[in-house]
C-alpha cells in the first residue's frame, strides 16, 4: 500500500475516513508496478474497498495516512459488536471489530510479546494511559480467572490479577478467541470482562504491521475510534465509515502514578507459620512506595515472611527509617520518572540516611538512580515481554525476564559509588544498579514476574537476606548486596571452553518409525557448528541418503554400523579428542552408555551432556528416583526385571498402567494395560527389547505437554519452545497432533512447567539442548514428568523450525563451553541467542502414518509410536495452520471437512486411529455436540469449538457458489485457512475458478517472517510463510529467482533422499549465483533450515500455493524434478498455466507416467516391455492371463499408490483376488502384467540434457524382481551383470531420454532374464538411489542435473574416483516392530522406512556391514530354518551345508527339517502346533523357543500364495514371522538375502576400519577434471568416454513442450502466469534462455543473422538457420499413406494409418520442441481457401507449416475472383499452379470431392458443409490419446448439435476401430444422422441416446464432447433461437464427472461451455 502523507492532528470530529480520498488513497503496487497487477486479474484499487498493503521495511516511514483493512475474520461471539478504527500518530490506521466497551480512548501505543498472561498484564499498573498491542495472535483462549476470588495473603485483593481492574487504555490484538474459551479456572470471556471494566479492546489488526511501525518509528500516541455510522459494515465506497472523535492524550506528561498508587498506608501480614522477627520480637516489616505497585510483589514478600506496610507514591517515609521499617522497597509503574521529584527526594533521604536496605523494581529502579544522581531517558520503544535476556555483570550468567517499561536509567550518568549491576543481553541497555558498598540495588525488570519467567525471583531473597543480615548486625548496613552465583572470572574458569582438535559425532543409522530425518538435520547442524568453530569432524553415519554424509560438511564420513564396536574401532583409527553422542537418536545415545567407561582410556571427551546424565534419564527407575530428590512428580512406578516383579508393581500400583522398555526410542514395547492379561502380552515385548520395564500410573485423557530446554555449561538455562499435544495423554507424542506454542495454558500453568523444566534438566546436568514431557491435569495444577530426552530429538526439529531458533546448532556450540549469552541469534545478529523465542504466529505438527501399506496392521493409536513422518503448518490463527497441515499430509486432503472414510464415528472417537481428524469432521457434520465429542476424546474443548467453527462455516459456504460468493466470505474463508481447491467443492465449481475470483477481488495472501522475536527487531533470514490474516507484506521482492520444491512429508517411498536432492539442487544454482527460493513444509528435513535458500517458503507443495510464491516471486522458473512424487502431482497443472517448469517437459513426465502413452513410446523406439493390459470383465482377465501365463501381478488401475498390487500364481488365485479387490467393470478396470520369475532387477539412474546422455551408473539388485525396488538390496558398481546386458541397458536408456526429450535427473528400472531386458518403470525426476550412486562412485549427479536444466557448463561423464575392488551395498531399513501385526514380509508394496549404505572389498563384506547397520545381530549359535517352496529349499541347501559346517546348530520346521535330514544335515524339529501350544513340550515348541530369545536367526522363507487365503487368516508362518519381530529375533524372509548373508558369515570377515569405509568430503570429481587431474577409474557403468564439457546448444531448460497445434491453454486469464521479458534476460545471465510460453511462440537460441534468413527468403524473426530432422522421423514419413494424397474423409483410413499419424505428430511436436523450427516442408506452400470463417483450423494449418520450414498462402474469398462469379473448379486450379496442396473449407457437402476431381496437388479437407471434417476428426483422437493416454475402454459423450456437427460424423466414424462406448445427447431435431447412427449400432458402440443431460450420462463420461448449435445452418432462425442453449456445461454438470476426464469443443463456442469451465484442469479444447 502506498499513499500520500497526512497530518495526523486536525481530523474534524466525526469526519468520514475515505479509503479512496487523496489522504490516504489505496494503491495496489505490486513488484511489476500496476501492468502486473492487471496482468495477474486484479481490479484497479477504486473497485476495491479493502486492499492489500504490499508496504515492505523500507516504506514504514513513507506510510502516513495507510489504512488498513481488518486482518482476521469477524468472530461470532456475542463480545463482539462495534466496527473500530485504530488510528496512529503518523496518520497509519487499522480497521478492526470491537470485543470491549463500546467507546473511543487516546494514549500512548506500545507492544509487548508475551504469549501468556493477558489477565495480568491488563491489571498491570505500569501499563497505565498506554493501548496495549499484543503481539501473540490468539488472545483470549483460556478466558479470564474469577475476579471475585480474593487472595489468601491479600485478603480483600482478587486471587489472580495484579491490582483491582484493568489498567490499559485499550488494547489491540491479531484475533480474539470470544466465548471458545477454555481453562478449569475461567469465570468469563476476556471480552466480557473488558466491557464490565469500561475498556476498549479491537481485534483483527495485523499486530506485526503496528509492531513494525512502532519498532521503526518508536512509541507514538494512538487513538482507538468507535464507528458511529454504517455499524452494518466496515463502510463502502459509496458509505464511508465515520469513526467518532477523540483528542490525542499523551500520558508521559501526566503523573499517572498519582493515578495508580495507594491513597492512605495499608499493612499487609504473613501466616503465622512464615512470619520473620525483629531482635525486638516485633514483625519484620518491609515499607513498600506504591508507585503502581503491581500485587506479586506483595506475595512476594508475604511468603518470605515479612510484613508489609504500602505507603502512597508521595508518602513521607524516610523518617520512620530503622524504627518502623526494616527494608524499602519500591514498586514498579507507569509514566516518566522525572515527574516524580517527591517520591525521588525521599528516596535520596533514604539512601543518604541509610538506615536500611533498599530494593526498587522498574519505575522504582530508575526513581532509586535518580536519587543516586544518575538521569533517566525515554526509549525509542522501551523493553515489554516476557523473553527479555538479562546479564549479571556480577557472576556473567544470564537471566530470562520479564519487562514492561519504556524509560532506562543512563549508565554513564551513574555516580561513582555506584555500578551497573545488570545489563540487557540484546539492546545493552541498563537493567539494575548497585551500591558499591551498601545494600541498595534496584532492577529494571520484575523478579515477581507476572506473567513471566520466575527466574530472578531469587532477588527478594537476597533483599529479605539484607534486611535480616542488617537486624542482626547495623555492619551489613555498610557492605554492598551479595547476590549468588559467584564471581564472573572464577565462573569462566571454572568452566572454560573445551579444546578439541577432532570431534566425532555418531549418527542415527537408517530412517525408521521414531528416529527419522530430524536427525539428518540435528546432525548436519552440529557438524555447521563444529565447522564454524575450526574443528575436524568426523561423522559415523550408514545412511547414505542424508545431506549430512554429503561432501561439503563433514570433514570425513564413515558409512559403518553405529555400534559400540566399529565406534571403538573409528576411535582407535582417527583418534579423536571428542566426540557427541546426542545428536544420533537413540541409536548413539545407546553406543555412548555402552562405551562410557572406555571413552576416558580412548583418550575421547564426551561433549554436552555427560553419560551419567543420559543413563539418569534413560533408566526409568533412577529418574523416578532424581525426580522424586528434588520434589517433583512422576508418574506412580515401579521397574521391574521380570513378569513376576511386573505383577507384583501393579498391584501397589493400580489398572490401568502404562508399561514402557527402557532404553527404547518412539515408545517402542510399550502401551497400556487394563488387566493382567494385557500386562503380561506387554511385558513379554518388552523384555524382548530391553531388560527393564518401568511401570507407571496411567494418567489416558489428562493434556500432554511438551518444552524443548538448553542448558550451557555455566548454567544458564532457558526454554525454547512449549507445545501442547492436541491429543490428550495416551497417544506417543510422535503420534499426536502437536500445536505451538500451547494454546490452552495460563501463564500460571506455562511458567510451573518451566520452571520445573529448568529445575529438572539443572539438576540433571544437561549441557545442550533437552525435551521434557509432562502430564497435566486439566482440572488442576497437578501435573507429573512423564520423561526427559536428553538429547536431540524429533521435538527438537520441530522447536527449531516452529520458532527459528536453531537448537541442534546452539547446542553444538554449548558442547564445546562456549556459554549461551556469548552466541548471538542468527536472526537478528543483534540480539543474544540466550533468549526465548516470541512467536506471533502459531505452529500445527500432524503425523503421517502409511499403516494402509502393511497387511494385518493395527491401525489404533497408542503410546507406540507409528508414524513415519510428520508435517508442520504456520498461520497466523489456529484455523489457518491446522487446515494447511491437514492438506499437507496427504494431496486429497482438503481441509477440516467430513471424509466418505469408512469409518465408524464413535469407535474413532472413543479409540483412536490415522483416521481420527476425519472422524472429528464426520461427527460435527453429523450433529455431534463439542461437549459429546470431548466426553468421547477428553481434546481440549477449545480445539474442538475451533473445529466446529470450521465445519459451520463449510456448512454455510454450501449455501453459495462461486458466483454468488460476496467477497468478504471469500477473504473471511482464506483468513480460516480455506483452499481454493476446497472452496471449488462447496461451490461445485473447480479450483482454478476459484482462483480466478478470488484474485481478480484483490485476495491474495501475504508474505510473512519467522523471526524469533515477534517482530521486534529486524530479521536477516528469509524464513517465511503465506497468511491471509494480515494487511502488508514483511519482505520485498527484489530479485527472480529459481524456486526449488522439496519432498513434502516423509512416507514411505518418499523420503529423506529426496530432501538431500532438493538441497544438493539449491547448493549447487547458489554457488552459482542464482538466486534460490525452496519451498517445503517438513520440520524434519534440511531444506527446512532457513539458511539453505536464499528464501525458505515454509508452506504446502500445491498447486494455489506454488502459483503464488512464483507471482509474489516473479520466479524465473520451478524446478519440480528434486523432490520426487509431491512436486511431480503438480507439474502438467504448473505448465499448462505458463508457469515456467524447469528441466524436463512436465507433457513429457505425464508421457511418462501415462502407462499407456510409455507404452506406445517404447514400442515405437523398440524398447521391450513386460505384456500388460488393462481388463474391464473376469473373461477378458482369464483370457490374457492364459495367452501370457501366471504368474501375473494385478492391482486396481485407479489405485495410484499402488497399494493394492498383488502377485497371483494361478487361475482360481486371479477369482478370489478379483472378488476381494473390487468388482471388474468399466468403471473399475484392473491392471494385469506379466510377471516374469527368476529375473533380475537392474537401476538405472541417468541424467540427459535435451534429450542426450551426459552421465548414468547402473545398480543390480540382490533380490529377484518381484521386490519393491525401495526394498531391495542394491549392488554398485554391479558385481553379476553380463557386459551384453549392461549394454543393452545402455541403449534403451539413451533411447527413453532422447523419446522423452529429458533434461535433468531420471530412473529407470529394468528386469533382465538371460540377457533379455524389459523396462518396468520411468520416473522423469530424482529416484531414490540418486544420493547412494552419486556418494559411492562420488560423481554427484544431482550437481550435474542442475547444471543440466539450468543450463549451465556442465562435464559429461566425468571419471570415478573409486578405487579397485570397491563394492557399496544399500540394504533396506524396516520398522516392522513399531507396526502391531505387520506381516513382514518382501513383495510388490515397499515396506522399508529407510535405507543404510556401507563399502567393502567385495559385495559380501559391504552387505555384511550394511546389515547390521540397519540393527541385525549376527548369529552366535542357533539357527531355526522354515522354507516354503521346493525350489528355494534346493537353491538353499549349499548355503544351509555352509552353515552347518559353520558350527551352528540348526532348527527347522516340519517340511524343512524332513528335506534337510533327506540330504544329510542334521536338525532339530521345532513346530506351532494349532491349538496345542500350551501342552507342546517346550523343546519342540518353535514359539518358546522364540520368546525366550533361543534362537539367534530365522530364516522364514514363504511359498508363494498359490491360492488366496480370507483376510483373517494367520498362517503359523505369518504368526512366527511376526513373533521374530516382536521378540526381536533378526530375521530372513528372501532367498537371495539368505544365500549372500550365510555366503558372507563364511567369509570371517574381521570389520577392521580402512579408507573404503569412508568418504572424504571435500572430494569433488568434476572440480577434480576442470583443474585437469582426473581421477582413476573405478568398476562402475558411467560411460568411459570423457567429454569435455559443452555448453547446450538448444533451449537448456527443455521444458518448454510446445503442442504441435499451439501451447498451453488459458492464455491471459487471472490464474495463469504471464510472460516477462525480464525473465529471459535474467536467465541469460545463467547461460540460459528461459522461454515464457504466453503466446506458443518459440525463439531458437542460435538464431541466424537477418541478412542469411532475407536470401532464404524467409522471416528472420522467425527462421533460425534449419536444423536437421531426425532419421526415425524421415523413415515415418517415407511410408506415411498420407503422402501425396487427398484427405477427404476419414473413411479413406484404417487404424494402422491412425497409429502411423499420430506417431509421426508425436516425433514432430518432440522436434519442434528442441529446435523450434524443423527442415522438413523448407521450400514448400500450402494454400489455404475457406469459404466459411475459421480461426483455428486456418491458424493451425498456418502455424504447422510455419514450424516445419514451410510457407502458407490464405485466399480471403470474399476478396478473391470468386466475387467476380469464379468456380471452385476454376479456383483450386488456379491455386495448384502454386502451392503443393490446398486446404478447402466449403458450405457444401460435395465441395471436397469437387475440389479433388479437378485438382493437380492434394485437397485437404478443412470442412464440407456438415458431412465431415477430418483433420479436426484427428487432431479430437489424437487430443484423447494424449489426454487420457488410451482411447480404448473409454465412454465418450457428444453433446449439442449432432445433426449438422461434421467433427461429430467424422470422429464417430474414427471410432468404429475402438473399443469404446458412445453416448448421445441431443434435442430430438439436432440428433445424429441416421447412416452415422447406424455404423454406431453395428460396431456394438452405441450405449445410450438421450435428449437429456443427465448426471448419470455425465458420471460415465470419460471424454465429454460439445458442440455449438451452427446459426449458419438454420433456415429458420426462430428455430435457432429455441435451441442454441439447449445444454450449457458449467460447473454444476461437471459437479457429477470423474476427476479424470475430459471436455472437448472442436471451437468456436457460444454458449454452450460456461467460461467458468475454462479454468476446469478437464478442459481440454483449448490445449488442443
Amino acid at each position: 500500500m502506498s499513499s500520500s502523507s497526512s497530518s495526523s492532528a486536525g481530523v474534524p470530529k466525526s469526519a468520514p475516513l475515505d479509503p479512496h480520498n487523496s489522504s490516504g488513497a489505496l494503491k495496489s503496487t505490486f513488484p511489476d508496478g500496476p501492468a502486473r497487477g492487471a496482468a495477474i486479474g486484479l481490479p484497479p484499487a477504486g473497485n476495491l474497498h479493502w486492499s492489500i498493503s504490499m508496504a515492505t521495511e523500507q516504506d514504514h516511514r513513507k506510510r502516513g495516512g495507510a489504512l488498513h483493512p481488518p486482518a482476521s475474520p469477524r468472530n461470532s461471539s456475542p463480545d463482539v459488536s462495534d466496527n473500530m478504527l485504530l488510528e496512529l500518530h503518523d496518520g497509519t490506521r487499522f480497521e478492526g471489530y470491537s470485543y470491549g466497551a463500546s467507546k473511543s480512548v487516546a494514549g500512548e501505543l506500545v507492544f509487548q510479546t508475551g504469549m501468556v498472561g493477558y489477565p495480568e498484564s491488563l491489571t498491570d499498573p505500569s501499563y497505565r494511559g498506554q493501548i496495549l498491542v499484543m503481539t501473540f495472535p490468539l488472545i483470549g483462549n483460556y478466558g479470564v480467572p474469577s475476579t471475585e476470588e480474593m487472595d489468601d495473603m491479600l485478603q480483600d485483593l482478587p486471587a489472580y490479577l495484579e491490582n483491582t481492574k484493568i489498567q490499559v487504555a485499550g488494547l489491540i490484538t491479531a484475533s480474539y478467541a470470544g466465548e471458545d474459551f477454555s481453562h478449569y479456572l475461567a469465570q468469563s470471556s476476556l471480552g466480557v470482562w473488558l466491557k464490565e471494566q469500561g475498556v476498549p479492546a479491537m481485534y483483527a489488526v495485523d499486530t506485526r504491521a503496528v509492531t513494525k511501525l512502532i519498532r521503526e518509528e518508536g512509541s507514538m500516541l494512538g487513538r482507538i475510534r468507535r464507528q458511529i455510522s454504517d455499524v452494518n459494515g466496515v463502510g463502502s465506497a459509496s458509505q464511508p465509515p465515520v469513526f467518532e472523535q477523540v483528542e490525542w492524550t499523551d500520558p508521559n506528561v501526566q503523573n499517572l502514578v498519582a493515578e495508580v498508587s495507594i491513597v492512605e498506608p495499608r499493612i499487609f501480614r504473613p501466616s503465622d507459620s512464615k512470619a520473620l522477627h525483629h531482635p525486638s520480637g516485633r514483625p519484620v516489616r518491609v515499607l513498600c512506595v506504591d508507585v503502581g505497585l503491581k500485587l506479586s510483589q506483595i506475595r512476594c514478600l508475604l511468603a518470605r515472611g515479612v510484613e508489609v506496610q504500602v505507603v502512597p507514591w508521595d508518602f513521607d517515609f524516610p523518617k520512620l527509617a530503622g524504627t518502623e521499617y526494616d527494608g524499602l522497597f519500591i514498586s514498579n509503574g507507569p509514566g516518566d520518572p522525572s515527574i516524580l521529584s517527591t517520591t525521588v527526594d525521599n528516596i535520596a533521604q533514604a539512601v543518604a540516611d541509610g538506615q536500611t536496605p533498599i530494593f526498587g523494581i522498574c519505575l522504582g529502579h530508575q526513581l532509586l538512580a535518580r536519587a543516586a544522581g544518575a538521569s533517566t531517558s525515554k526509549m525509542k520503544y522501551g523493553n515489554r515481554g516476557l523473553n527479555i535476556p538479562c546479564t549479571n555483570l556480577l557472576s556473567g550468567k544470564c537471566y530470562i525476564t520479564s519487562q514492561n517499561h519504556g524509560y532506562a536509567v543512563d549508565t554513564e550518568s551513574l555516580p561513582k559509588d555506584w555500578e551497573e549491576l545488570f545489563v540487557n543481553a540484546n539492546d545493552g541497555s541498563n537493567e539494575g544498579i548497585r551500591h558499591v558498598s551498601r545494600p541498595f540495588f534496584s532492577v529494571q525488570f520484575h523478579p515477581e514476574a507476572k506473567p513471566g519467567p520466575k527466574d530472578t525471583e531469587f532477588l527478594f531473597d537476597v533483599f529479605i537476606d539484607s534486611i535480616m543480615k542488617s537486624l542482626k548486625s547495623p555492619e551489613a548496613l555498610q557492605q554492598p548486596i551479595h547476590f549468588p552465583g559467584g564471581d564472573a572470572k572464577e565462573n569462566a574458569k571454572a568452566n572454560p571452553r573445551v579444546n578439541v582438535r577432532k570431534v566425532l559425532v555418531l549418527g542415527s543409522g537408517g530412517l525408521s518409525i521414531g528416529q527419522a530425518g530430524e536427525f539428518d538435520y540435528s546432525g548436519s547442524q552440529v557438524i555447521k557448528a563444529l565447522k564454524e568453530e575450526g574443528i575436524y569432524t568426523v561423522l559415523i553415519n550408514p545412511n547414505i541418503a542424508t545431506v549430512q554424509t554429503s561432501k561439503g560438511l563433514a570433514d570425513k564420513v564413515y558409512f559403518l554400523p553405529v555400534t559400540a564396536e566399529f565406534v571403538r574401532k573409528v576411535i582407535a583409527h582417527e583418534r579423536p579428542d571428542g566426540i557427541y553422542v546426542t545428536f544420533g537418536g537413540q541409536t548413539a545415545l545407546q553406543v555412548g552408555i555402552q562405551l562410557k567407561d572406555e571413552f576416558p582410556v580412548l583418550g575421547v571427551r564426551v561433549l554436552g551432556t555427560p553419560i551419567e546424565a543420559i543413563i539418569k534419564t534413560e533408566d526409568r527407575e533412577l529418574f523416578a528416583r532424581s525426580m522424586e530428590s528434588i520434589g517433583e512428580r512422576c508418574a506412580k512406578s515401579a521397574s521391574a526385571t521380570s513378569i513376576e516383579e511386573a505383577k507384583t508393581a501393579v498391584k501397589d500400583i493400580g489398572y490401568p498402567v502404562i508399561v514402557r522398555a527402557a532404553y527404547a526410542l518412539g515408545g517402542l514395547g510399550s502401551g497400556f494395560a487394563d488387566n493382567e492379561e494385557q500386562l503380561l502380552e506387554l511385558c513379554n515385548k518388552a523384555f524382548a527389547a530391553s531388560p527393564q520395564v518401568l511401570i507407571e500410573r496411567s494418567m489416558k485423557g489428562w493434556k500432554e505437554i511438551e518444552y524443548e530446554v538448553v542448558r550451557d555449561a555455566r548454567d544458564n538455562c532457558i526454554t525454547v519452545c512449549n507445545m501442547e499435544n492436541f491429543d490428550p495423554l495416551g497417544i506417543h507424542t510422535g503420534d499426536s497432533i502437536v500445536v505451538a506454542p500451547s494454546q490452552t495454558l495460563s501463564d500460571d500453568d506455562y511458567q510451573m512447567l518451566r520452571t520445573t523444566a529448568l529445575n529438572v534438566i539443572r539438576h540433571l546436568g544437561i549441557v545442550g539442548e533437552c525435551n521434557i514431557q509432562y502430564a497435566l491435569n486439566p482440572f488442576s495444577r497437578e501435573y507429573c514428568i512423564i520423561e526427559v530426552n536428553a538429547r536431540l530429538s524429533r521435538s527438537s526439529a520441530l522447536a527449531s523450525k516452529a520458532t527459528g531458533y536453531p537448537l541442534a546448532f546452539v547446542a553444538g556450540k554449548l558442547g564445546l563451553g562456549i556459554p549461551l549469552n556469548e552466541l548471538s541469534n542468527s536472526v537478528t545478529r543483534v540480539t543474544c541467542a540466550c533468549f526465548e523465542p516470541s512467536l506471533d504466529y502459531v505452529t500445527v505438527k500432524i503425523p503421517r502414518w502409511d499403516l494402509k501399506k502393511f497387511t494385518r496392521v493395527s491401525t489404533q493409536l497408542s503410546s507406540s509410536m507409528k508414524s513415519v513422518g510428520e508435517v508442520m503448518s504456520i498461520g497466523r490463527t489456529f484455523e489457518e495452520a491446522i487446515q494447511k497441515a491437514i492438506r499437507a499430509i496427504d494431496f486429497h486432503n482438503l481441509g477440516f471437512n467430513e471424509t466418505n472414510a469408512l469409518i465408524s464415528i464413535d469407535a474413532e472417537l472413543q479409540t483412536p486411529s490415522d483416521q481420527r481428524l476425519f472422524a472429528i469432521a464426520n461427527a460435527m457434520r453429523a450433529g455431534y455436540s463439542v461437549d459429546t465429542i470431548w466426553e468421547m476424546t477428553r481434546i481440549d474443548k477449545w480445539f474442538l469449538k475451533k473445529l466446529k467453527g470450521l465445519s459451520d462455516f463449510g456448512g454455510m459456504l454450501s449455501r453459495y457458489n462461486a458466483n454468488t460468493a460476496p467477497t468478504d466470505l471469500i477473504r473471511e474463508a482464506k483468513q480460516l485457512g480455506f483452499s481454493d481447491r476446497q472452496l471449488a467443492k462447496f461451490w461445485s465449481s473447480n479450483e482454478l475458478a476459484v482462483r480466478r475470483r478470488r484474485v481478480e477481488a484483490g485476495i491474495m495472501p501475504l508474505v510473512k517472517q519467522i523471526d524469533t522475536v515477534a517482530a521486534e527487531f529486524p530479521a536477516f533470514a528469509n524464513y517465511l510463510y503465506l497468511t491471509y490474516n494480515g494487511s502488508e507484506h514483511d519482505i520485498c521482492f527484489d530479485k527472480p529467482a529459481v524456486m526449488v520444491l522439496g519432498s513434502g512429508v516423509y512416507r514411505i517411498g518418499s523420503s529423506v533422499e529426496f530432501d538431500w536432492c532438493s538441497v544438493r539442487a539449491v547448493r549447487t544454482l547458489r554457488a552459482n549465483n542464482i538466486p534460490t527460493v525452496i519451498v517445503n513444509y517438513n520440520p524434519e528435513t534440511v531444506s527446512t533450515d532457513y539458511d539453505e535458500a536464499d528464501k525458505l517458503y515454509f508452506e504446502n507443495i500445491t498447486l494455489e500455493t506454488v502459483l503464488d510464491i512464483y507471482q509474489l516471486e516473479q520466479s524465473d522458473g520451478v524446478i519440480i524434478s528434486m523432490g520426487g512424487q509431491t512436486p511431480n502431482n503438480i507439474a502438467l497443472q504448473l505448465h499448462r498455466l505458463n508457469v515456467n517448469v524447469l528441466g524436463t517437459s512436465p507433457e513429457m513426465i505425464d508421457a511418462a507416467e501415462n502407462r499407456y502413452k510409455f507404452s506406445r513410446m517404447l514400442d515405437r523406439i523398440s524398447v521391450d516391455q513386460p505384456a500388460w493390459k488393462e481388463l474391464t470383465s473376469m473373461t477378458e482377465a482369464n483370457e490374457f492371463c492364459n495367452k501370457v501365463g501366471y504368474p501375473v501381478l494385478v492391482r486396481p488401475s485407479y489405485v495410484l499408490s499402488g497399494a493394492a498390487m498383488n502377485t497371483v500364481y494361478s487361475k482360481d488365485d486371479l477369482a478370489s483376488y478379483l472378488q476381494q479387490a473390487a468388482d471388474v467393470s468399466r468403471d473399475h478396470p484392473v491392471v494385469i502384467t506379466k510377471y516374469i520369475e527368476n529375473a533380475k532387477e537392474i537401476e538405472m539412474d541417468a541424467v540427459a540434457k535435451n534429450g542426450k546422455l551426459i552421465g548414468h551408473f547402473i545398480c543390480e539388485h540382490v533380490e529377484n524382481a518381484g521386490v519393491h525396488s525401495g526394498d531391495a538390496t542394491l549392488v554398485l558398481p554391479p558385481q553379476d551383470l553380463a557386459p551384453e546386458t549392461v549394454q543393452r541397458i545402455e541403449e534403451a536408456t539413451r533411447k527413453i531420454g532422447n523419446a522423452l526429450n529429458v533434461t535433468g535427473p531420471f530412473n529407470i528400472q529394468f528386469i533382465a532374464k538371460d540377457n533379455a531386458i524389459k523396462v518396468i518403470e520411468c520416473n522423469v525426476r530424482a529416484s531414490r538411489s540418486f544420493p547412494f550412486v552419486s556418494k559411492v562412485m562420488g560423481v554427484d549427479l544431482i550437481e550435474m542435473a542442475t547444471k543440466a536444466i539450468m543450463g549451465l557448463p556442465v562435464v559429461e561423464y566425468p571419471p570415478t574416483s573409486i578405487p579397485k575392488g570397491f563394492v557399496g551395498v544399500k540394504v533396506p531399513q524396516f520398522s516392522f516392530s513399531r507396526l502391531s501385526g505387520a506381516d513382514p514380509v518382501l513383495g510388490v508394496e515397499m515396506a522399508s522406512t529407510g535405507e543404510v549404505a556401507c563399502f567393502g572389498h567385495d559385495k559380501y563384506e559391504a552387505y555384511i556391514k550394511a546389515l547390521l547397520s540397519t540393527g541385525f545381530r549376527l548369529p552366535n549359535k542357533n539357527v531355526l530354518l522354515s522354507i516354503g517352496s521346493f525350489k528355494d529349499k534346493m537353491e538353499l541347501l549349499p548355503s544351509v551345508k555352509k552353515l552347518c559346517k559353520m558350527g551352528y546348530n540348526l532348527f527347522a520346521t516340519a517340511g524343512t527339517a524332513d528335506f534337510l535330514e533327506e540330504h544329510g544335515i542334521s536338525v532339530q524339529y521345532l513346530e506351532v502346533l494349532a491349538g496345542e501350544d500350551e501342552n507342546q513340550k517346550s523343546e519342540y515348541s518353535l514359539t518358546q523357543h522364540l520368546a525366550n530369545n533361543l534362537i539367534d536367526l530365522y530364516i522364514n522363507l514363504p511359498s508363494n500364495n498359490r491360492f488366496r487365503r480370507p483376510a483373517n487368516y494367520m498362517s503359523r508362518g505369518y504368526r512366527t514371522r511376526r513373533m521374530a519381530v516382536d521378540y526381536q529375533t533378526p530375521l530372513v524372509t528372501n532367498v537371495k538375502n539368505a544365500k549372500m548373508l550365510i555366503e558372507a558369515l563364511s567369509r570371517h570377515y574381521d570389520f577392521e576400519i580402512s579408507e573404503i569405509d569412508c568418504l572424504p568430503s571435500s572430494q569433488d570429481p568434476l572440480r577434480a577434471v576442470q583443474n585437469g587431474k582426473p581421477r582413476t577409474n573405478g568398476e562402475a557403468s558411467m560411460h568411459q568416454a570423457q567429454s569435455q564439457a559443452q555448453e547446450g546448444q538448444g533451449m537448456a531448460g527443455g521444458g518448454d513442450a510446445m503442442n504441435f497445434k499451439g501451447s498451453s491453454d488459458l492464455r491471459g486469464w487471472s490464474t495463469s502466469i504471464p510472460s516477462r521479458p525480464s525473465s529471459s534476460q535474467t536467465a541469460w545471465a545463467y547461460g540460459q534462455h528461459v522461454n515464457g510460453r504466453s503466446n506458443g511462440d518459440m525463439i531458437p537460441t542460435h538464431a541466424p543473422s537477418a541478412t542469411a534468413a532475407a536470401r532464404e527468403g524467409m522471416d528472420p524473426a522467425l527462421y533460425p538457420s534449419m536444423p536437421s530432422v531426425s532419421p526415425s522421423l524421415l523413415q515415418l514419413l517415407a511410408r506415411s499413406p498420407f503422402k501425396q494424397r487427398h484427405v477427404l474423409s476419414v473413411n479413406q483410413y484404417s487404424r494402422a494409418d491412425l497409429h502411423l499419424l499420430f506417431t509421426v505428430a508425436q516425433e514432430m511436436r518432440l522436434g519442434v520442441q528442441r529446435q523450434g523450427v524443423l527442415d522438413i516442408l523448407k521450400g514448400r506452400l500450402l494454400c489455404l481457401m475457406f469459404y466459411e470463417p475459421s480461426t483455428r483450423t486456418s491458424t493451425s494449418f498456418d502455424a504447422a507449416m510455419q514450424r516445419l520450414g514451410g510457407r502458407t498462402v490464405s485466399i480471403a474469398t470474399s476478396h478473391s475472383s470468386v466475387q467476380k462469379g469464379e468456380s471452385l473448379q476454376d479456383s483450386i486450379r488456379t491455386l495448384g499452379c502454386y502451392g503443393d496442396a490446398i486446404v478447402l473449407r466449403h458450405p457444401e457437402e460435395s465441395s471436397a470431392g469437387t475440389a479433388a476431381k479437378f485438382s493437380s496437388v492434394p485437397i485437404i479437407n478443412g470442412g464440407n458443409g456438415s458431412m465431415e471434417h477430418p483433420t479436426q476428426a484427428f487432431l479430437d483422437l489424437f487430443t484423447i490419446r494424449e489426454e487420457l493416454g488410451t482411447v480404448t475402454g473409454l465412454t465418450i459423450t457428444f453433446t449439442g448439435d449432432l445433426k449438422y456437427g461434421r467433427t461429430v460424423h467424422s470422429l464417430a466414424k474414427l471410432l468404429r476401430y475402438y473399443d469404446v462406448h458412445i453416448q448421445l445427447v441431443a434435442p430430438p431435431s439436432l440428433s445424429l444422422p441416421e447412416d452415422v447412427r447406424q455404423q454406431l449400432i453395428s460396431a456394438g458402440q452405441l450405449a445410450v441416446e438421450s435428449h437429456e443431460l443427465t448426471p448419470a450420462i455425465v458420471a460415465q463420461s470419460d471424454v465429454l464432447y460439445c458442440t455449438r448449435v451452427q446459426k449458419e445452418r438454420f433456415a429458420d432462425q426462430a428455430e435457432y433461437e429455441r435451441l442454441k442453449d439447449t445444454f450449457v456445461i458449467d460447473n454444476r454438470v461437471l459437479k457429477h464427472a470423474k476427476s479424470h476426464m475430459i471436455v472437448m469443443h472442436p471451437l468456436p463456442r457460444n454458449a454452450e461451455i460456461s467460461e467458468e469451465v475454462d479454468f476446469d484442469q478437464r478442459a481440454a479444447y483449448f490445449r488442443q
